[in-house]
């Protein structure tokens, strides 16, 4: 996999203060896509064990609040692997950090397993959510932490527990 950019200090992208992670390569192509570059699944850098150790050192202060997962797409297939073991790894060293992932499909999808090998669990290792492609016909420069009204900010482990979608109704509004 391949990453686009690695923000030390991000606040648009989930609560708080955070880390977010721009991973390369996407399939959706959203019409006026923020980060069109990232389409390219070779665009940027190799993401290796240097990066995941960046982005653990770089969490660890007590005000950063957690990690945010973009691109390009965290859940394209080729991508899965090494965003599931970076996720794994936050979990075990800084488990008080929160896990923000946005994507373009849809919950339902990732949660059946229809998208990759690991989207399943890959979900298991998140706290929200932020799914739906960006449709410019919806955009909503209102809206927190998201770019268009059809997209979703899901509550992860409620959602898994109750077998369907739960909002983060506190991020919503």
């Amino acid at each position: 996999m391949n990453y686009a950019d690695i923000k030390k200090v991000d606040v648009a992208n989930g609560p708080g203060v955070r880390v977010s992670l721009f991973v390369s390569g996407c399939t959706h192509r959203c019409e006026e896509c923020f980060n069109p570059e990232t389409w390219d699944f070779s665009f940027g850098s190799p993401f290796g064990e240097p990066e995941m150790e960046k982005i653990l050192a770089l969490l660890s202060p007590d005000h950063i609040r957690g990690l945010s997962l973009l691109g390009g797409e965290p859940f394209e297939p080729e991508n899965q692997a090494p965003v599931l073991e970076l996720a794994k790894r936050v979990r075990e060293r800084l488990p008080q950090k929160t896990i923000w992932c946005y994507t373009g499909y849809l919950y339902e999808e990732l949660a059946a397993g229809k998208v990759g090998e690991h989207s399943r669990e890959l979900l298991g290792g998140l706290d929200v959510l932020v799914d739906g492609p960006f449709v410019l016909a919806r955009k909503d420069l209102g809206l927190r932490f998201r770019g268009s009204n059809n997209q979703r900010i899901i509550n992860v482990p409620a959602s898994l527990k109750a077998g369907e979608v739960r909002l983060a109704e506190e991020y919503m509004s």
